[in-house]
């Protein structure tokens, strides 16, 4: 193995410098992108309560059985009957309202998971339980609005 003397090994370790620090800057980048941010949401949104976020609109789609017993991105095990749910970006625990724009049907959810990904208009993924109190099922994906709320 040939070793590294005087500039070479200086000019090595400026690099890597360079890259780390680049590594971060595009992670933070990232983070503070609005565009990763729920539909109806802000930058100013990360400091505030849940319940002061604004309601968001787009699509739902739920997921079943063949998830069941799977650990979700909290660390619960799923059970496709709880009424739980996936998002991408609210603080699991957080409890949501969400309302089938096209028939007024309601229902509780509690985020638990990760998701929906794939699809930039989805902007929940219900659990099997609670999609069918929204008449869902069938129809696999509908029009929601979200609302956090304060618990069920």
């Amino acid at each position: 193995m040939r070793q590294l003397s005087g500039f070479g090994l200086r000019a090595s370790v400026i690099a890597l410098a360079a890259i780390a620090a680049a590594g971060c800057a595009s992670r933070d980048a990232i983070t503070a992108d609005p565009s990763t941010q729920p539909r109806g949401a802000s930058e100013g949104d990360a400091g505030r309560a849940p319940s002061a976020l604004a309601p968001q609109e787009g699509l739902a789609t739920w997921y079943g059985k063949e998830l069941a017993g799977r650990k979700t991105a909290s660390g619960e095990r799923f059970d496709p009957a709880a009424m739980t749910a996936a998002h991408r970006t609210l603080k699991f625990g957080t409890w949501v309202e969400v309302t089938r724009t096209d028939t007024g049907q309601r229902v509780r959810v509690r985020i638990t998971d990760r998701g929906p990904f794939g699809h930039e208009d989805r902007i929940i993924d219900l659990s099997r339980g609670a999609a069918e109190k929204i008449g869902m099922l069938k129809a696999g994906v509908v029009k929601v609005k979200l609302v956090v709320v304060d618990g069920p």
